[in-house]
């Protein structure tokens, strides 16, 4: 058969299955229709462009005239990309867990009933062949369609049973509100000192993730600590160790900058090499608020190397950020990074190898698949030693190689680029750009996140209300939870970093239609989905960190700050609401909801506010003032005296004839400060 119906589809992972010979069908009512007539049940295949395990079921089985013979004649198929339907994603991963008692992933291969949607069968990859322990993919196939005829009755039963279970996840936390513990914050530091990796860093055994969020947690505990008698300089180590582990690591890209998915093995040595906006952004933060905490050179290098290659390599002309690079080019996971030892010294002097062959390993046996990826086995200060040259002479003979080997490895045929342009991810990149520009002082990052805010506001925000993607200019879809809180909180650093009065005008329409379309009055806390969406299976409220951090606990953060600022008690009230909703899964497993104690930690301390009013030329001077240290539970607004009618408390914080700066904190304001020279830095510490 020739191209199917996913040849129109915006996706680039849509558009990758276009010429299969499976009958595919985007997700619309159309193929839900087509299912309920013909009473098949609907096959749905959830991946994205840079799923490396995606890419293999699509040429194994997708690209299979066989395969496809047997899906076609049973099943009307679905393909769905996750990065454009993430509210499809979570409520079939949900049943993957539900079903499964494991996390699922991608692909998602879901069996959903015709008439309802509920899906019966849930699993991920599935071979040709039976292999490992799991069947063959046309046999599971037939198999289930066989079940699904000859048992219906078993498969109601299942689908009511699991249809209450997901239900029955949006009720807990609920009952009467009750005074909110700090008891979360202490217990997930101890979860994670639990599960801290005392060799290598990290959190657990391989597969070994990043998690930004459990990092940026260690990094705040120790902060509210470092005043006291006994402060917990462990969990600043741990953070540290992890850090420089995966600086270190082939997670991350030693040549051109950027951090890959996850490690496959427990030393942070060789990835899974795809690339992901998503990790980028988080990561690029906390490299940066790194740097501020004692100003180690290796931190302040891989936020500025992964800025520049975001810029580089992933902001379109238009000024959004593209969404992902494969794992895969020329057919093969991690091709484009790998080197030989004779590549490497076909392109550098001798004195430039053996110092790049001592720091990467080169001298060593092959780390990947018969190659070399490159890891960080020795400083370049032990490597300089061991060759007998100066550190400094070291550092720049390490440096000139380094680019010339960047410039080599450009030529190679790269990897895919997935160029759907994501609200959600640009707003984690949006706040990373922002904190690292005004952590490191370079206004070009700021400038890259003012354009691909821009490129929002142009694109994807209309009429008020957000749209979740854009793909050659084409933007569609209703925004979900997720792009309307992490926005919110990227404005809100953005405007820390350079103020705009219409950034400010675009929070408050932000945050009101939060509470507007997203927001469960009754029981508290946000749904993924806006009331005016489209209709499905299950309406889920997610609390629980995953590869991004959880929309309900952001929505609290973002709120929170936003109505410090301006005093605006709905925006307070809606984040407490929130909290109260979450006290369950805060009592429980605190550690797996780390953005929820960013808010809960606000909550229970709240912040200190700096607004700062001059003129324009004397403000970035009294603003770094307040910005050389990491104050995590403070926030700073440098508005120039030009800016009037301002909302909220803001009008309540008119300039002078001088520079000065209102500090506000737990409902009460010191008097204005009117000489720089008398600022202090704002104790962020918890007194116990």
């Amino acid at each position: 058969m020739g191209s199917n119906r996913l040849r129109h589809e915006s996706s680039p992972y849509l558009q990758q299955h276009a010429d299969n010979p499976v009958d595919w069908w985007p997700w619309c009512e159309q193929a839900l229709t087509q299912a309920r007539q013909a009473n098949k049940p609907i096959l749905l295949s959830i991946g994205y462009s840079a799923c490396h395990w995606c890419h293999v079921m699509a040429h194994e089985s997708f690209a299979d005239p066989t395969t496809a013979e047997v899906m076609n004649q049973h099943y009307i198929n679905i393909k769905v990309d996750r990065e454009e339907r993430p509210d499809l994603d979570k409520i079939y991963q949900s049943a993957h867990q539900l079903l499964n008692r494991r996390a699922g992933g991608w692909p998602l291969t879901a069996i959903l009933s015709p008439d309802d949607l509920t899906p019966f069968f849930v699993g991920t990859y599935f071979p040709p062949q039976p292999r490992h322990g799991m069947p063959a993919f046309t046999d599971l196939l037939q198999n289930i369609i066989a079940y699904y005829q000859q048992h219906a009755e078993e498969v109601r039963q299942q689908n009511h049973a699991l249809l209450e279970a997901l239900q029955q996840d949006l009720l807990q936390g609920t009952g009467p509100p009750a005074s909110l513990s700090p008891a979360p914050l202490d217990q997930a530091r101890r979860e994670l000192g639990q599960n801290f990796d005392q060799k290598d860093a990290g959190f657990g055994r391989a597969p070994k993730f990043p998690h930004p969020t459990s990092l940026e947690r260690l990094l705040r505990h120790w902060s509210a600590t470092r005043e006291q008698a006994d402060p917990d300089t462990q969990a600043l180590t741990m953070a540290r160790r992890t850090l420089h582990g995966m600086a270190s690591g082939g997670i991350y890209d030693q040549l051109g900058g950027g951090f890959c998915r996850y490690s496959v093995d427990g030393q942070w040595m060789i990835p899974h090499f795809e690339k992901m906006l998503y990790d980028n952004g988080p990561l690029l933060a906390l490299y940066a608020d790194a740097w501020a905490i004692n100003a180690e050179t290796d931190f302040k290098r891989i936020a500025l190397e992964t800025a520049q290659w975001v810029i580089r390599d992933m902001q379109s002309p238009a000024g959004g950020y593209y969404s992902s690079l494969d794992a895969d080019s020329e057919g093969e996971e991690g091709r484009f990074y790998a080197w030989t030892p004779d590549a490497v010294k076909q392109h550098l002097n001798e004195q430039e190898y053996r110092l790049v062959a001592t720091v990467y390993g080169l001298d060593r046996p092959a780390n990947f698949e018969g190659a070399w990826h490159l890891h960080v086995y020795q400083s370049i200060q032990q490597a300089a030693e061991k060759i007998g040259i100066d550190t400094e002479s070291a550092e720049r003979l390490f440096d000139c190689a380094r680019q010339k080997l960047l410039s080599i490895r450009e030529q190679r045929p790269p990897p895919g680029r997935d160029e759907k342009i994501l609200t959600s991810w640009n707003a984690l990149m949006i706040k990373g750009m922002a904190i690292a520009g005004r952590r490191l002082q370079r206004p070009d990052f700021i400038d890259s996140a003012r354009r691909a805010l821009d490129f929002i506001q142009a694109t994807l925000y209309v009429n008020g209300r957000l749209l979740a993607t854009c793909k050659d200019g084409r933007a569609r879809l209703n925004a979900y939870l997720d792009d309307y809180v992490f926005l919110l909180d990227a404005i809100l650093e953005l405007l820390q970093s350079r103020w705009n009065s219409a950034d400010l005008d675009m929070a408050i329409g932000l945050a009101d239609t939060l509470i507007d379309h997203f927001e469960d009055r009754q029981q508290g806390g946000f749904y993924f989905t806006a009331d005016d969406h489209e209709q499905l299976y299950h309406r889920p409220k997610p609390y629980s960190d995953e590869s991004t951090p959880a929309g309900n606990g952001i929505a609290a953060y973002a709120l929170q700050r936003l109505g410090h600022l301006l005093g605006e008690q709905r925006y307070l009230d809606a984040a407490e609401r929130t909290l109260q909703a979450t006290r369950l899964q805060l009592g429980q497993i605190p550690y797996a909801h780390c953005s929820l104690l960013l808010a809960l930690e606000e909550y229970l301390y709240p912040l200190t506010t700096i607004v700062i009013r001059g003129k324009q030329s004397e403000l970035s001077t009294w603003q770094t003032q307040y910005q050389t240290e990491y104050a995590p539970r403070q926030q700073c607004y440098a508005i120039p005296d030009t800016e009037t009618r301002l909302p909220g408390f803001l009008n309540e914080r008119p300039p002078a004839d001088h520079t000065l700066a209102y500090i506000c904190s737990a409902g009460h304001c010191q008097a204005p400060v009117t000489d720089l020279s008398t600022l202090k830095p704002i104790d962020n510490s918890i007194q116990t």
